[in-house]
């Protein structure tokens, strides 16, 4: 599999596939109880482990992909979004699935 190439020029507002990449991308991992409950409960997976996710689309990000996009509950994000960096491997990965499917 080739990932997308990295540019100088990663702005995260203007790209959204890490919020867009798989139901399966944002799950709670190491949140304490605390950090959860700040979560809002319509933004919460049915089973409680992760966030809700419509087509692949975590249902707390705003705006349009490859346009302008933003997090609604940016401050109290679950772990694994905070973790992901412009840039590296689940980045490009996010950006590879996003830019094959525009492709199609």
């Amino acid at each position: 599999m080739t990932l997308a190439v990295p540019t100088d020029d990663f702005d995260c507002q203007s790209c959204g596939a890490c919020c867009s990449y798989s139901e399966d991308w944002p799950r709670f991992s190491l949140e304490t109880d605390e950090e959860l409950d700040r979560i809002p409960t319509e933004y919460v997976s049915a089973d409680l482990g992760g966030m809700r996710c419509e087509d692949n689309r975590c249902s707390a990000l705003d705006g349009k992909l490859g346009i302008h996009v933003g997090c609604k509950i940016y401050a109290v994000r679950p772990i694994v979004c905070r973790t992901c960096m412009p840039g590296d491997d689940e980045c490009l990965m996010a950006r590879h699935k996003l830019s094959q499917k525009v492709l199609l």
